[in-house]
């Protein structure tokens, strides 16, 4: 969603040739820019259309998850992508902000304060933010690897702390709600699901924008000042805490406007799921994917988040497993996460050298079939006999029987995993060295227009 900023005016500029002549190039900027509100605007009608495209049950689960899960992703990068702030206590933030919103249309189902359903995310928000006012005055005291362990330790004592008050937290059980309550609003109780999907879209891409906005205020931008140089900041004067510590506000107030749209979503608020540190870890995991350094990829790590806890996890039980696999050779060899590789090959496109990469990508991905049969059908065999042993030897690997007592199974599958590997090797080099030398043919490209 990043796009070059305009103006509103036209320069002339004269540059002087070798000959002595005088060159006059015209620059012409257009009064708006147009691929920002391209942009948005397709957001906009992807919010809107998806669930008259995709109307299962199913679906619009999915759906709904992932409006609030891009808010709370977005919010975390705040912390990750634009502050360099790496934390292990993110759902903190948004489990807090679920429960005050949870209370909060109990209390209006008990006939107490009538907070309207469409203003509940908003208490969650204020939830977040007062919370984060007060941790995040200790965390963001110090910064990298010591604001990670207190950031991790905060976690850990709210999520314990959270079997101590059971009134508040309800145990083990945790608390459940009826978010029909109260008037209409212009006609939506909010009962059937899909009011409430445009609900969560609504603020999905509120406050998207609103953190999109952040990134260009001088707060947004001093923030990224003391991810790359924070002594230099300090230098100029300003107090690096005080940035941290105000970043780490916002985050939390969208984190907790994420958490109540997760407890209108579901009506049920749970400490153990919600305050964890598997909680917190899964919002860092699926951000980095995603690509902390641009704002888009968060959006693209909360998606992922939703096929991986619903889908995936349907398909296998290893499916954690396999995620960890793929954020560990992401860490490996794009460490910018699918963003980054998004953008680089779109800059590639730009100079027109896109063409010669299709074959290549044909190459890759022909290569990697049999890579990912081959390592699924291994990691399935052991699951197999770790936790369905009693089930018999047999496992059905995608309609294919395999033997898990058997050796032609298991020599099998390290075969084509093996030929996999091979071929994936192959393509790996030719399309290093086109990649390389695309790559230098663009930096040539950009030194002759500079020098034009």
């Amino acid at each position: 969603m990043t796009a070059a900023t305009t103006s509103t005016t036209q320069n002339e500029q004269g540059v002087q040739s070798p000959q002595g002549t005088q060159k006059v190039q015209y620059y012409r900027f257009k009064p708006w820019n147009i691929g920002r509100y391209l942009v948005w605007t397709l957001f906009a009608i992807v919010l809107i259309v998806s669930p008259l495209l995709f109307k299962s049950s199913l679906a619009l689960t999915m759906l709904s998850q992932m409006g609030y899960l891009i808010i709370i992703c977005l919010s975390y990068n705040i912390l990750l992508g634009q502050g360099g702030m790496l934390s292990f206590g993110h759902a903190v933030y948004v489990g807090l902000g679920s429960f005050l919103a949870i209370h909060a249309m109990n209390m209006g189902a008990k006939g107490g304060l009538q907070i309207p359903l469409v203003l509940i995310p908003l208490v969650g928000g204020l939830a977040g933010m007062f919370f984060a006012v007060i941790f995040g005055f200790v965390t963001t005291k110090k910064s990298g690897t010591t604001f990670a362990m207190i950031t991790m330790g905060i976690g850990e004592l709210v999520a314990s702390m959270a079997l101590m008050f059971p009134s508040f937290f309800g145990g083990e059980g945790g608390i459940t709600t009826d978010r029909v309550y109260g008037p209409t609003f212009f006609g939506f109780n909010f009962g059937p699901q899909i009011q409430v999907y445009y609900l969560i879209a609504a603020y999905c891409f509120v406050c998207t924008g609103l953190m999109y906005a952040f990134t260009g205020t001088p707060l947004g931008r001093m923030l990224n000042a003391v991810r790359d140089n924070p002594e230099r900041v300090e230098f100029i004067g300003y107090n690096t805490q005080r940035v941290r510590y105000f970043a780490f506000i916002i985050a939390g107030f969208f984190a907790g406007i994420g958490g109540g749209l997760a407890s209108i979503n579901f009506e049920i608020v749970n400490a153990a799921d919600s305050l964890n540190a598997i909680r917190s870890g899964g919002y860092l995991l699926f951000t980095f994917l995603g690509g902390a350094v641009f704002f888009f990829g968060p959006i693209i790590g909360a998606v992922l988040l939703v096929f991986a806890s619903i889908l995936l996890s349907e398909l296998s039980k290893a499916w954690q497993l396999y995620f960890g696999l793929v954020f560990v050779f992401m860490v490996m060899f794009a460490p910018g996460g699918i963003a980054s590789l998004v953008m680089m090959n779109l800059r590639v496109a730009k100079f027109g050298k896109f063409d010669r990469f299709w074959l290549l990508y044909l190459a890759l991905a022909v290569a990697l079939v049999p890579v990912v049969i081959g390592a699924a059908a291994l990691i399935e065999m052991i699951y197999h006999i770790q936790l369905n042993a009693a089930m018999g030897p047999t496992l059905n690997f995608f309609g294919v029987a395999l033997d898990t007592s058997g050796v032609g199974s298991w020599l099998g599958a390290l075969a084509i995993l093996a030929v996999g590997l091979g071929a994936l090797e192959v393509a790996r080099r030719r399309f290093v060295r086109v990649w390389g030398r695309a790559q230098e043919e663009i930096e040539a490209e950009i030194k002759r227009r500079e020098a034009a």
